[in-house]
């Protein structure tokens, strides 16, 4: 994502956009039927309705849609795709794409010089491995603070996480029933934040280098050394901070500031909860919004599906305009192309996006989440900080 979008909305360039339902091509009157994994909650209905459009202009062409939830279609991929039985389309999270790839999962994007061009800079950098391109991404996020107008002004929203935590200290004393702040403290998505001193990214500076982690050198440890003083102002054990636990605390109006992601709008709006969303504080040293991890979701085209010109041409008409408005407005998630949409809430995302950078996409991520998460809720608890990013270090590289 490009520095200087704060706007509240997204640039508009639909005229640009080429994503056709490749129209210019020949129709094939073979019926055929792609399955399509996506997880339910949203990403289900949107793949059901951008599959009746689809068919409305390719009769031929049928969508099966199946419940694969996210974190499960890269395993259930490796089993299904060689017996024959697997999807010809599915999402999985960007970080997954060294591991698909190296596995012999999935097939590069097609028309990539082109789905490059017209998808955010940010996500078309997240599915480029070893300088091939692969899948087609259908919405970008991170994460940023949300704040609860009804408890905190929209003006004393803390800028850094210092000042959060004074604030939070003293709102808990005046308000005993509430808490000024929540977190899933043990969610590696989110306590990477506090890695980041200095311009500090896992993997280094590019994400690939897997010599070491980076996540136990001196930037790392001091951070998490600084995540672990704000204990007092959130004085609640990691086991009971799960993402669940701290989604529902919010919701119900019982926290004044939380951090989540697109993924949630929906949610807080139908409860009513009168809330805004902001860029996340700084850390300690610094005046820029803390890094944030950010993420792209992709729909890949199986290496084993028996139609994948058809999968790919749909995964292409799933990032059109069109497609890219009904994903936003089924699911609140961030268009993966410049395309317009209104939300009040989306200019907190899109500033933040300006301080975020992709998840790494090395095979070696897949036991990062774990590792790290682990390692976070025994610091969080009051464990060695350095012990703890040791291991995590060795963990994560196998050694």
């Amino acid at each position: 994502m490009k520095k200087g979008i704060i706007a509240a909305v997204a640039v508009v360039s639909v005229g640009l956009l080429a994503f056709t339902g490749c129209s210019k091509k020949a129709k094939k009157s073979e019926k055929i039927t792609l399955t399509v994994w996506e997880s339910l909650l949203g990403p289900d209905e949107f793949i059901k309705q951008a599959g009746a459009k689809y068919t409305e202009s390719h009769p031929n062409v049928e969508i099966k849609f199946v419940n694969v939830e996210l974190g499960d279609s890269t395993g259930q991929i490796a089993l299904d795709g060689p017996a024959g039985v697997g999807a010809d389309l599915f999402a999985a999270p960007h970080d997954k794409l060294g591991e698909l790839v190296n596995g012999g999962h999935v097939a590069p994007t097609a028309n990539a010089d082109v789905v490059a061009k017209e998808v955010l800079g940010a996500c078309s950098k997240a599915l480029t491995y070893e300088g091939k391109m692969y899948g087609y991404p259908v919405s970008a996020e991170t994460y940023a603070l949300f704040y609860n107008k009804d408890l905190i002004a929209e003006k004393d929203v803390p800028k850094t996480w210092d000042a959060l935590a004074k604030w939070v200290v003293d709102f808990n004393k005046k308000n005993p029933d509430k808490r000024g702040f929540i977190m899933d403290v043990g969610n590696a998505y989110y306590s990477i934040v506090f890695t980041t001193e200095n311009g500090n990214r896992i993997f280094g500076p590019t994400g690939d280098d897997t010599s070491t982690t980076y996540l136990n050198n001196d930037d790392a440890v001091n951070g998490m050394k600084f995540f672990q003083s704000l204990r007092p102002a959130l004085n609640v054990p990691a086991a009971d901070l799960s993402t669940g636990a701290c989604d529902a605390a919010f919701q119900g109006g019982q926290a004044a500031m939380h951090i989540t992601g697109p993924w949630n709008v929906k949610n807080f709006v139908d409860a009513g909860l009168n809330f805004g969303v902001a860029p996340l504080p700084s850390l300690p040293g610094d005046t820029v919004p803390a890094a944030s991890f950010s993420g792209t979701r992709a729909m890949f085209v199986s290496s084993y599906s028996d139609h994948p010109e058809e999968a790919a041409d749909f995964a292409q008409f799933l990032i059109s305009p069109a497609m890219q408005q009904l994903r936003f407005d089924i699911t609140g998630a961030m268009p993966a192309i410049n395309v317009k949409v209104s939300s009040e809430y989306i200019g907190g995302f899109l500033q933040q996006l300006n301080y975020a950078f992709p998840m790494p996409s090395v095979p070696q991520m897949s036991a990062f989440w774990e590792a790290l998460g682990n390692a976070s809720k025994n610091i969080w608890d009051g464990a060695d900080v350095k012990k703890e990013l040791d291991a995590c270090n060795a963990t994560i590289l196998g050694i």
